[in-house]
Protein backbone atom coordinates (compact mmCIF):
# COMPACT_ATOMS: atom_id res chain seq x y z
CA UNK A 1 0.00 0.00 0.00
CA UNK A 2 1.28 3.35 -0.94
CA UNK A 3 -0.19 5.48 2.30
CA UNK A 4 -0.71 8.87 -0.06
CA UNK A 5 -2.60 7.07 -2.28
CA UNK A 6 -4.48 4.74 0.59
CA UNK A 7 -5.59 8.79 1.77
CA UNK A 8 -6.15 10.19 -1.47
CA UNK A 9 -7.54 6.58 -3.19
CA UNK A 10 -8.40 7.26 -7.01
CA UNK A 11 -12.46 7.19 -6.13
CA UNK A 12 -15.28 5.76 -7.80
CA UNK A 13 -18.38 6.46 -9.72
CA UNK A 14 -22.31 6.50 -9.36
CA UNK A 15 -23.71 7.12 -12.45
CA UNK A 16 -26.90 7.33 -13.92
CA UNK A 17 -28.45 5.08 -16.36
CA UNK A 18 -30.04 7.35 -18.55
CA UNK A 19 -30.39 11.22 -18.33
CA UNK A 20 -33.91 11.94 -17.13
CA UNK A 21 -34.99 8.86 -15.91
CA UNK A 22 -36.04 9.36 -11.90
CA UNK A 23 -34.63 6.16 -9.94
CA UNK A 24 -36.60 4.33 -8.04
CA UNK A 25 -36.73 4.72 -4.22
CA UNK A 26 -35.00 1.20 -2.24
CA UNK A 27 -37.36 0.75 0.97
CA UNK A 28 -35.05 1.35 3.82
CA UNK A 29 -35.54 1.74 7.78
CA UNK A 30 -33.28 5.05 7.60
CA UNK A 31 -36.01 6.74 5.64
CA UNK A 32 -34.76 7.73 2.32
CA UNK A 33 -36.04 10.55 0.31
CA UNK A 34 -36.80 10.22 -3.13
CA UNK A 35 -33.95 9.59 -5.18
CA UNK A 36 -32.75 12.68 -6.87
CA UNK A 37 -32.57 13.05 -10.77
CA UNK A 38 -30.24 10.46 -11.89
CA UNK A 39 -27.48 12.76 -13.12
CA UNK A 40 -26.99 14.10 -9.72
CA UNK A 41 -25.23 10.69 -8.68
CA UNK A 42 -23.23 10.80 -11.96
CA UNK A 43 -21.69 13.93 -10.97
CA UNK A 44 -21.42 12.94 -7.35
CA UNK A 45 -17.97 14.15 -6.28
CA UNK A 46 -15.89 12.14 -3.61
CA UNK A 47 -15.83 13.08 -0.24
CA UNK A 48 -14.38 11.13 2.61
CA UNK A 49 -16.86 11.65 5.82
CA UNK A 50 -14.05 10.42 8.38
CA UNK A 51 -10.93 11.20 7.17
CA UNK A 52 -8.64 14.22 5.40
CA UNK A 53 -10.15 16.77 7.32
CA UNK A 54 -13.66 16.49 5.91
CA UNK A 55 -14.98 19.92 4.67
CA UNK A 56 -18.62 21.11 5.75
CA UNK A 57 -21.02 19.09 3.09
CA UNK A 58 -23.83 21.77 4.07
CA UNK A 59 -21.44 24.69 3.38
CA UNK A 60 -20.56 23.34 0.11
CA UNK A 61 -24.09 23.01 -1.15
CA UNK A 62 -24.85 26.54 0.38
CA UNK A 63 -21.58 27.77 -1.79
CA UNK A 64 -21.82 25.90 -5.27
CA UNK A 65 -25.44 24.32 -5.67
CA UNK A 66 -23.99 20.79 -5.12
CA UNK A 67 -26.31 18.03 -4.04
CA UNK A 68 -24.98 14.93 -3.99
CA UNK A 69 -21.89 13.06 -2.66
CA UNK A 70 -20.21 9.94 -3.32
CA UNK A 71 -18.67 8.68 0.50
CA UNK A 72 -15.43 6.64 0.43
CA UNK A 73 -15.03 3.97 1.10
CA UNK A 74 -16.58 0.66 2.29
CA UNK A 75 -13.64 -1.95 2.66
CA UNK A 76 -13.79 -5.42 4.21
CA UNK A 77 -12.63 -5.55 8.53
CA UNK A 78 -8.78 -4.72 8.75
CA UNK A 79 -9.17 -7.93 11.16
CA UNK A 80 -10.55 -9.60 8.69
CA UNK A 81 -14.34 -11.09 8.07
CA UNK A 82 -16.75 -10.78 5.11
CA UNK A 83 -18.69 -7.46 7.10
CA UNK A 84 -18.70 -3.63 5.47
CA UNK A 85 -16.71 -1.06 7.31
CA UNK A 86 -15.50 2.54 6.57
CA UNK A 87 -12.29 2.28 6.03
CA UNK A 88 -11.49 -1.32 7.29
CA UNK A 89 -11.76 0.07 11.06
CA UNK A 90 -15.29 1.39 11.76
CA UNK A 91 -18.10 -0.94 11.31
CA UNK A 92 -21.31 0.36 9.27
CA UNK A 93 -23.74 -1.54 11.26
CA UNK A 94 -22.87 0.64 14.52
CA UNK A 95 -21.73 3.82 12.22
CA UNK A 96 -23.65 7.09 13.41
CA UNK A 97 -20.79 9.63 12.49
CA UNK A 98 -21.48 8.67 8.40
CA UNK A 99 -25.24 8.43 8.96
CA UNK A 100 -24.91 12.12 10.82
CA UNK A 101 -23.63 13.69 7.84
CA UNK A 102 -25.59 11.93 5.31
CA UNK A 103 -29.02 13.17 7.34
CA UNK A 104 -27.64 17.21 6.94
CA UNK A 105 -26.95 16.58 3.57
CA UNK A 106 -30.47 15.08 2.96
CA UNK A 107 -31.72 17.45 5.15
CA UNK A 108 -30.65 20.74 2.45
CA UNK A 109 -32.50 18.06 -0.44
CA UNK A 110 -29.28 16.62 -1.43
CA UNK A 111 -28.30 12.75 -1.12
CA UNK A 112 -25.49 10.68 -1.00
CA UNK A 113 -23.98 7.32 -2.68
CA UNK A 114 -21.35 4.80 -1.36
CA UNK A 115 -18.06 3.97 -3.25
CA UNK A 116 -16.86 0.60 -2.63
CA UNK A 117 -13.08 -0.17 -2.76
CA UNK A 118 -10.37 2.32 -3.87
CA UNK A 119 -6.46 2.18 -4.19
CA UNK A 120 -5.36 -0.11 -1.13
CA UNK A 121 -6.81 -1.84 1.83
CA UNK A 122 -8.83 -5.44 2.05
CA UNK A 123 -11.68 -5.33 -0.17
CA UNK A 124 -14.87 -7.31 0.45
CA UNK A 125 -14.24 -8.93 -3.10
CA UNK A 126 -11.25 -10.59 -1.19
CA UNK A 127 -12.61 -11.19 1.91
CA UNK A 128 -15.91 -12.88 1.25
CA UNK A 129 -16.53 -16.75 -0.23
CA UNK A 130 -18.33 -16.07 -3.28
CA UNK A 131 -20.58 -13.36 -5.12
CA UNK A 132 -23.63 -14.18 -2.76
CA UNK A 133 -21.94 -13.45 1.06
CA UNK A 134 -19.80 -10.46 -1.16
CA UNK A 135 -23.61 -9.04 -1.91
CA UNK A 136 -24.66 -9.55 1.33
CA UNK A 137 -22.47 -7.68 2.94
CA UNK A 138 -23.14 -4.31 0.39
CA UNK A 139 -26.54 -5.38 0.84
CA UNK A 140 -26.36 -3.88 4.28
CA UNK A 141 -24.84 -1.06 3.42
CA UNK A 142 -27.91 -0.36 1.00
CA UNK A 143 -30.43 -1.14 3.71
CA UNK A 144 -28.20 1.22 6.48
CA UNK A 145 -28.51 4.10 4.25
CA UNK A 146 -31.39 3.70 1.74
CA UNK A 147 -29.19 4.10 -0.91
CA UNK A 148 -29.93 5.11 -4.65
CA UNK A 149 -26.99 4.50 -6.14
CA UNK A 150 -23.51 2.40 -5.64
CA UNK A 151 -20.36 2.41 -6.66
CA UNK A 152 -17.73 -0.59 -7.00
CA UNK A 153 -13.90 0.63 -7.34
CA UNK A 154 -11.76 -2.04 -9.13
CA UNK A 155 -8.39 -1.33 -9.26
CA UNK A 156 -4.98 -2.28 -7.70
CA UNK A 157 -4.22 -4.52 -6.25
CA UNK A 158 -7.72 -5.98 -5.90
CA UNK A 159 -8.28 -6.10 -9.58
CA UNK A 160 -5.17 -8.49 -9.80
CA UNK A 161 -6.90 -11.23 -7.92
CA UNK A 162 -9.61 -12.92 -10.57
CA UNK A 163 -11.29 -14.40 -8.04
CA UNK A 164 -11.97 -10.99 -6.21
CA UNK A 165 -13.18 -9.43 -9.46
CA UNK A 166 -15.42 -12.48 -10.06
CA UNK A 167 -16.74 -11.72 -6.30
CA UNK A 168 -17.21 -8.13 -6.60
CA UNK A 169 -18.84 -8.53 -10.72
CA UNK A 170 -20.91 -11.34 -9.19
CA UNK A 171 -22.25 -9.11 -6.05
CA UNK A 172 -22.65 -6.20 -8.22
CA UNK A 173 -25.16 -8.16 -10.86
CA UNK A 174 -27.06 -9.23 -7.64
CA UNK A 175 -27.29 -5.80 -6.03
CA UNK A 176 -28.65 -4.70 -9.28
CA UNK A 177 -31.28 -7.30 -9.46
CA UNK A 178 -32.21 -6.88 -5.41
CA UNK A 179 -32.41 -2.94 -5.82
CA UNK A 180 -35.07 -2.30 -8.82
CA UNK A 181 -33.75 1.52 -9.57
CA UNK A 182 -30.52 0.85 -7.50
CA UNK A 183 -27.93 2.76 -9.94
CA UNK A 184 -24.59 0.71 -10.21
CA UNK A 185 -21.03 2.11 -11.97
CA UNK A 186 -17.98 0.02 -12.25
CA UNK A 187 -14.42 2.32 -12.07
CA UNK A 188 -11.27 1.09 -12.65
CA UNK A 189 -7.44 2.52 -13.65
CA UNK A 190 -6.88 5.09 -17.07
CA UNK A 191 -3.96 4.52 -19.45
CA UNK A 192 -2.96 6.54 -22.36
CA UNK A 193 -5.04 3.59 -24.17
CA UNK A 194 -7.82 3.65 -22.21
CA UNK A 195 -7.82 0.83 -19.33
CA UNK A 196 -4.57 -1.47 -18.86
CA UNK A 197 -4.87 -5.23 -18.67
CA UNK A 198 -6.62 -6.11 -15.96
CA UNK A 199 -9.22 -3.77 -16.67
CA UNK A 200 -9.59 -5.09 -19.40
CA UNK A 201 -9.76 -8.91 -18.03
CA UNK A 202 -12.39 -6.77 -15.56
CA UNK A 203 -14.76 -6.04 -18.64
CA UNK A 204 -14.80 -9.47 -19.79
CA UNK A 205 -15.96 -10.86 -16.38
CA UNK A 206 -18.65 -8.76 -16.82
CA UNK A 207 -19.58 -9.72 -20.18
CA UNK A 208 -19.16 -13.26 -19.04
CA UNK A 209 -21.52 -13.28 -16.18
CA UNK A 210 -24.04 -10.76 -18.41
CA UNK A 211 -23.32 -7.74 -16.06
CA UNK A 212 -24.09 -3.90 -17.37
CA UNK A 213 -23.62 -1.50 -14.63
CA UNK A 214 -24.60 1.95 -15.48
CA UNK A 215 -21.46 2.70 -16.77
CA UNK A 216 -18.02 1.90 -16.45
CA UNK A 217 -15.71 4.94 -15.71
CA UNK A 218 -11.67 5.06 -15.92
CA UNK A 219 -9.43 7.73 -13.73
CA UNK A 220 -6.82 8.75 -15.84
CA UNK A 221 -4.61 9.98 -14.06
CA UNK A 222 -1.32 8.72 -12.30
CA UNK A 223 -0.42 7.22 -15.52
CA UNK A 224 1.83 9.77 -16.75
CA UNK A 225 -0.98 11.89 -18.34
CA UNK A 226 -0.30 15.66 -19.13
CA UNK A 227 -3.39 17.76 -19.13
CA UNK A 228 -6.89 17.19 -20.33
CA UNK A 229 -5.80 16.51 -24.18
CA UNK A 230 -3.86 13.57 -22.39
CA UNK A 231 -7.41 12.32 -20.56
CA UNK A 232 -9.55 12.83 -23.24
CA UNK A 233 -7.76 10.66 -25.91
CA UNK A 234 -7.76 7.98 -23.10
CA UNK A 235 -11.73 8.34 -23.41
CA UNK A 236 -11.92 8.22 -26.98
CA UNK A 237 -9.54 4.69 -26.58
CA UNK A 238 -11.56 3.48 -23.47
CA UNK A 239 -14.97 4.00 -25.67
CA UNK A 240 -13.48 1.64 -28.19
CA UNK A 241 -12.43 -1.07 -26.09
CA UNK A 242 -16.34 -1.11 -24.70
CA UNK A 243 -17.44 -1.37 -28.25
CA UNK A 244 -15.19 -4.09 -28.85
CA UNK A 245 -15.81 -6.02 -25.69
CA UNK A 246 -19.89 -5.59 -25.69
CA UNK A 247 -20.35 -5.12 -29.41
CA UNK A 248 -21.82 -1.78 -28.58
CA UNK A 249 -21.84 0.91 -31.34
CA UNK A 250 -19.76 4.05 -30.13
CA UNK A 251 -23.06 6.34 -28.82
CA UNK A 252 -24.42 3.38 -26.81
CA UNK A 253 -20.82 2.64 -25.38
CA UNK A 254 -20.25 6.75 -24.64
CA UNK A 255 -24.20 5.96 -22.76
CA UNK A 256 -22.32 4.01 -20.12
CA UNK A 257 -18.40 5.62 -20.27
CA UNK A 258 -17.55 7.82 -16.92
CA UNK A 259 -14.49 10.15 -15.77
CA UNK A 260 -13.38 10.13 -12.88
CA UNK A 261 -10.55 12.94 -12.25
CA UNK A 262 -7.97 13.74 -9.97
CA UNK A 263 -8.30 17.99 -9.02
CA UNK A 264 -5.08 19.96 -8.91
CA UNK A 265 -1.62 17.77 -8.36
CA UNK A 266 -1.86 13.68 -8.45
CA UNK A 267 0.07 11.40 -6.43
CA UNK A 268 2.38 11.03 -9.19
CA UNK A 269 3.01 15.12 -9.65
CA UNK A 270 0.68 15.44 -12.71
CA UNK A 271 -1.28 18.82 -12.65
CA UNK A 272 -4.43 19.04 -13.60
CA UNK A 273 -6.11 22.73 -13.30
CA UNK A 274 -9.84 24.33 -13.58
CA UNK A 275 -9.02 24.55 -17.87
CA UNK A 276 -8.82 20.94 -17.98
CA UNK A 277 -11.76 20.16 -16.43
CA UNK A 278 -13.66 22.56 -18.38
CA UNK A 279 -12.01 20.80 -21.53
CA UNK A 280 -12.94 17.31 -19.80
CA UNK A 281 -16.39 18.93 -19.19
CA UNK A 282 -17.05 19.69 -22.59
CA UNK A 283 -15.57 16.48 -24.02
CA UNK A 284 -18.46 14.20 -21.60
CA UNK A 285 -20.98 16.40 -22.40
CA UNK A 286 -20.37 16.80 -26.02
CA UNK A 287 -20.17 13.17 -26.69
CA UNK A 288 -23.22 12.31 -24.09
CA UNK A 289 -21.27 10.25 -21.53
CA UNK A 290 -23.10 8.95 -18.79
CA UNK A 291 -20.56 10.64 -15.79
CA UNK A 292 -18.41 13.18 -14.57
CA UNK A 293 -16.55 13.96 -11.19
CA UNK A 294 -13.55 13.77 -9.32
CA UNK A 295 -11.26 13.16 -6.36
CA UNK A 296 -12.05 14.62 -4.01
CA UNK A 297 -13.93 17.44 -2.15
CA UNK A 298 -11.87 16.98 0.81
CA UNK A 299 -8.57 18.39 -2.19
CA UNK A 300 -10.97 20.77 -3.42
CA UNK A 301 -9.27 24.29 -1.22
CA UNK A 302 -6.28 25.74 -1.78
CA UNK A 303 -3.31 24.87 0.33
CA UNK A 304 -2.20 26.97 3.11
CA UNK A 305 0.59 28.49 2.32
CA UNK A 306 0.39 27.76 -1.35
CA UNK A 307 2.58 25.93 -2.34
CA UNK A 308 2.82 26.15 -6.51
CA UNK A 309 2.17 21.84 -6.57
CA UNK A 310 4.69 21.28 -4.73
CA UNK A 311 3.34 18.69 -3.05
CA UNK A 312 0.39 16.02 -3.33
CA UNK A 313 -2.23 16.57 -0.26
CA UNK A 314 -5.30 14.64 0.66
CA UNK A 315 -6.76 17.66 2.25
CA UNK A 316 -6.08 20.81 -0.70
CA UNK A 317 -5.52 20.82 -4.24
CA UNK A 318 -2.04 22.17 -4.73
CA UNK A 319 -3.09 24.43 -7.46
CA UNK A 320 -4.16 28.47 -7.34
CA UNK A 321 -8.06 28.18 -6.14
CA UNK A 322 -10.64 29.22 -4.42
CA UNK A 323 -12.73 26.67 -2.41
CA UNK A 324 -14.85 24.68 -4.38
CA UNK A 325 -13.79 25.25 -7.66
CA UNK A 326 -13.67 22.33 -9.11
CA UNK A 327 -17.14 21.29 -7.46
CA UNK A 328 -18.58 23.87 -9.79
CA UNK A 329 -17.60 21.45 -12.85
CA UNK A 330 -19.80 18.87 -11.26
CA UNK A 331 -22.63 20.90 -10.45
CA UNK A 332 -22.20 21.81 -14.40
CA UNK A 333 -22.48 18.51 -15.31
CA UNK A 334 -25.73 17.68 -13.38
CA UNK A 335 -27.47 20.74 -15.32
CA UNK A 336 -27.73 22.82 -12.84
CA UNK A 337 -25.76 26.58 -12.87
CA UNK A 338 -23.52 27.38 -9.87
CA UNK A 339 -24.56 30.28 -7.65
CA UNK A 340 -22.87 33.68 -8.61
CA UNK A 341 -21.00 35.01 -5.52
CA UNK A 342 -22.38 37.80 -3.88
CA UNK A 343 -19.88 40.72 -4.20
CA UNK A 344 -18.12 41.33 -1.21
CA UNK A 345 -16.48 45.23 -0.23
CA UNK A 346 -14.85 47.33 -2.80
CA UNK A 347 -11.48 46.56 -1.75
CA UNK A 348 -9.63 49.66 -0.51
CA UNK A 349 -6.84 50.59 -3.43
CA UNK A 350 -3.26 50.12 -1.94
CA UNK A 351 -1.98 53.56 -2.70
CA UNK A 352 0.67 53.98 -5.42
CA UNK A 353 4.07 55.47 -4.04
CA UNK A 354 5.18 58.42 -5.70
CA UNK A 355 8.71 58.64 -6.81
CA UNK A 356 11.16 59.87 -4.64
CA UNK A 357 12.90 63.61 -4.76
CA UNK A 358 16.49 64.03 -4.57
CA UNK A 359 18.03 62.72 -1.91
CA UNK A 360 18.62 64.53 1.59
CA UNK A 361 22.35 66.06 1.90
CA UNK A 362 23.92 66.31 5.65
CA UNK A 363 25.72 69.46 3.69
CA UNK A 364 23.38 70.87 1.99
CA UNK A 365 21.55 74.41 2.43
CA UNK A 366 17.47 73.77 2.49
CA UNK A 367 14.80 77.00 2.17
CA UNK A 368 11.28 76.94 2.93
CA UNK A 369 9.67 74.66 0.00
CA UNK A 370 13.01 72.74 -0.84
CA UNK A 371 11.76 69.09 -1.17
CA UNK A 372 13.97 65.99 -0.48
CA UNK A 373 13.74 61.61 0.11
CA UNK A 374 15.17 60.34 3.00
CA UNK A 375 14.07 56.85 4.31
CA UNK A 376 11.64 56.07 1.49
CA UNK A 377 10.09 58.99 2.31
CA UNK A 378 9.81 62.73 0.63
CA UNK A 379 10.16 65.69 2.97
CA UNK A 380 9.55 69.38 2.35
CA UNK A 381 11.24 71.73 4.42
CA UNK A 382 9.54 74.15 6.52
CA UNK A 383 12.08 76.71 6.96
CA UNK A 384 16.01 76.97 6.46
CA UNK A 385 17.95 74.27 7.30
CA UNK A 386 20.88 72.21 7.16
CA UNK A 387 22.51 69.19 8.68
CA UNK A 388 18.88 68.48 10.54
CA UNK A 389 18.11 64.92 9.35
CA UNK A 390 14.75 64.89 8.63
CA UNK A 391 12.18 63.24 10.85
CA UNK A 392 13.94 62.91 13.94
CA UNK A 393 11.51 65.02 15.61
CA UNK A 394 8.19 66.09 14.57
CA UNK A 395 9.31 69.17 15.55
CA UNK A 396 12.16 69.90 13.38
CA UNK A 397 12.25 71.88 9.53
CA UNK A 398 11.05 68.35 8.35
CA UNK A 399 7.65 67.87 6.95
CA UNK A 400 6.76 63.95 6.04
CA UNK A 401 4.90 64.06 2.50
CA UNK A 402 4.41 60.22 2.17
CA UNK A 403 6.49 57.16 1.24
CA UNK A 404 8.04 56.82 -1.99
Amino acid sequence: MRPLRACLGAAAAVTLAAAGTTALVAGSASGAPTALDNRWYAAAPYLMPLDNDPPDAAAIMDATGLKAFQLAFILAPNGGGCSPTWGGTAPVSSDTAVQSVINTIRGKGGDVSVSIGGYGGTKLGQACSDPASTAAAYQQVITKYGLHAIDFDLEEPEYENTAAIHNEIGAAKILQQNNPGLYVSVTTAGTADGTGWFGKQMLLEAKSQGFTPNNFSIMPFDGGFNGAASQTSALTNFNSVLQSTFGWDQATAYAHEGFSGMNGRSDTGEIFTQADFQTVLDYATSHHMDRFTFWSLNRDRQCSPPDNGGRTSGTCSSVAQNPWDFAAYSVKFAGATPPTTPPGPTPTPTPTPTSCKTAWSSSAVYTVGNEVSYGKHNWKAKWWTQNEVPGTSQWGPWQDEGAC
